[in-house]
């Protein structure tokens, strides 16, 4: 569908991101980084989501040529302003889909977009609402003794098995999984970072 006009890099391990963008057709390297990832004090979910994109986008960036496009993304699940991040065990899992559980919460990714070579530096973020449904704690736990919930914010995984925890999304569901591709798809074909396959010979040019 799509094709990169100049090195693309994502600045993450997570599979899900790596898929979002494989699934627009485009070639890209993916470039693990570590970061500390503690939100400051009274820092809000928002403000901390894109401070770690854009840490993220500048840790990559430093081993990438001039001519690269860094992508990163972070993605948050606020409960009445206050951040679940991934969980540390399952018991902490647990606890985090207890405190979901019946509730409305917002998942807030925080996207940065860093191409030198077109004076780009950017860093914004999306908030989707999610509705939980209303589970006995039996059903929690049994989700929460799984592999899935332990590198996800928030303990669940709307793409995977804890979909069925879902009970509606009001906004961008790619966000939830991890990177709102819309709006990073906006900004890339705005600054002729990617094209349409059919017309990458005129951008070339």
């Amino acid at each position: 569908m799509f094709v990169a006009a100049c090195p693309l890099v994502l600045a993450s391990a997570s599979p899900r991101r790596h898929d979002l963008l494989q699934s627009l057709g485009l070639s890209f390297s993916c470039v693990p980084t570590e970061i500390d990832e503690t939100p400051r004090a009274n820092e809000e979910p928002a403000a901390f989501a894109m401070r770690m994109a854009r840490s993220k986008a500048e840790t990559a960036g430093k081993t990438q040529p001039a001519s690269a496009c860094v992508v990163a993304a972070d993605t948050v699940v606020a409960v009445n302003n206050r951040i679940l991040g991934k969980p540390k065990d399952h018991s902490e899992a647990l606890s985090f889909l207890s405190q979901l559980n019946g509730q409305m919460h917002t998942v807030i990714t925080g996207y940065c977009v860093q191409a030198p070579f077109r004076n780009l530096d950017y860093t914004d973020h999306v908030c989707t609402r999610v509705q939980f449904g209303q589970f006995e704690e039996n059903v929690l736990a049994a989700y929460a003794a799984g592999s899935e919930p332990m590198d996800k914010a928030g303990a669940y995984a709307m793409q995977g098995t804890g979909c069925f925890l879902v009970s509606a999304v009001s906004g961008s569901s790619t966000n939830v999984i991890g990177l709102p591709v819309e709006e990073v798809v906006q900004l890339l074909l705005e600054y002729q970072l990617i094209a349409p396959v059919a017309d990458m010979a005129s951008l070339a040019a």
